[in-house]
């Protein structure tokens, strides 16, 4: 449920965007979503649509690029997925730890 402010902020975003540029309408939003971010995209897609219209985003698309988190090895340095129940690197069989890719959350466009 927490996805519904973040939605009505993303498109708060779009629209002063799309002011400032003399824009009519927004055509489309990029945004970048990591699965790890703490926020479903699935819920994000489905409050876009309600929360948008009478918007300058109604109608427009939103594009969400989802962001898979990855283990860097601690041995050689190598950044993979990790596997179910494992944190062993595939290239060296050294100790995974967590990284930062997978966390994020940010508007990456807006076209208008």
């Amino acid at each position: 449920m927490h996805e519904y402010p973040v939605t009505a902020e993303i498109i708060r975003i779009a629209e002063k965007y799309a002011r400032e540029n003399g824009a009519g309408a927004v055509r489309k939003i990029n945004l970048v979503v990591g699965d790890y971010s703490g926020y479903l995209s699935e819920c994000i897609d489905l409050y876009f649509g309600v929360i948008a219209e009478g918007t300058l985003c109604q109608g427009a698309a939103l594009a969400i690029e989802r962001v898979k988190p990855l283990l860097k090895c601690e041995g050689c340095g190598a950044l993979f997925k990790r596997r179910p129940f494992s944190f062993s690197c595939p290239h060296c069989g050294g100790q995974g730890s967590p990284t930062e890719i997978g966390r994020e959350f940010y508007v990456k466009s807006i076209e208008i």
